[in-house]
């Protein structure tokens, strides 16, 4: 997933030099409203595997994030690139060290992500949000290169580099801010998420049950 400011980010903040002959890994690669990946094919890497939960296109293998570095072994990638993804995974520190281990020490991280702000979008589900904060705690073991805030809406992009002395920073006690709850915690609450969920769904259903009437007035009684 993408968007258009994600799109832009990657596109002035990667390299050719930094693709070209590299093998760049994908998460969350299924092309539902933009990718990266065109552009950096252009640059001709070795290798671009894209990897998603499900199939669709930009997916060339089913995989999630959390058993990545398992199918594919640590230091495999020079790139690793993550868009509009990291939100809808429960596990974010697994995820977070997961793109860490997968990268090669020298090679470039660029995620993209959604902040405080951003409305609730199940794909398919949604946790989290990150804050420019959250990007310089998560990556003070990179060597950062570029944070920035999205323009268009909430939301936050990171690059870093992997240094070649790389310790992975503990985040076990981190806490981030829940979509769920609307406040920063560690961990997700079971049972809140699926009252969150209830609550949504009927509100869901409530609103296609509210369109459905009003075209049924409209058409009957409204219409010329």
């Amino acid at each position: 997933m993408c968007n258009a400011s994600s799109v832009i980010f990657g596109a002035v903040n990667l390299s050719e030099k930094e693709i070209f002959s590299k093998r760049v890994l994908e998460i969350g690669s299924c092309d539902v409203n933009g990718s990266l990946r065109k552009l950096l094919e252009r640059w001709k890497p070795a290798e671009y595997i894209g990897i998603d939960i499900e199939r669709g296109p930009g997916v060339d293998q089913v995989c999630s994030v959390d058993r990545a570095v398992e199918r594919f072994g640590a230091r495999s990638f020079d790139a690793v690139v993550s868009t509009e993804m990291i939100e809808h995974v429960a596990d974010w520190r697994k995820a977070v060290s997961n793109i860490k281990n997968l990268c090669a020490p020298g090679g470039v991280i660029l995620l993209t992500t959604r902040s405080a702000g951003f409305a609730y979008h199940a794909y398919p589900h949604d946790f989290w949000r990150f804050e420019a904060e959250d990007m310089r705690a998560i990556f003070s073991d990179c060597i950062i290169e570029k944070i920035e805030a999205d323009a268009q809406e909430p939301g936050v992009f990171v690059k870093a580099v992997k240094p070649a002395d790389f310790r992975e920073k503990d985040l076990s006690g981190y806490e981030l801010y829940s979509i769920i709850e609307c406040r920063r915690v560690r961990e997700i609450d079971e049972e809140k998420m699926a009252a969150f969920r209830k609550r949504y769904e009927f509100s869901l259903k409530l609103s296609n049950a509210l369109s459905r009437l009003k075209d049924l007035v409209f058409s009957r009684f409204l219409r010329p």
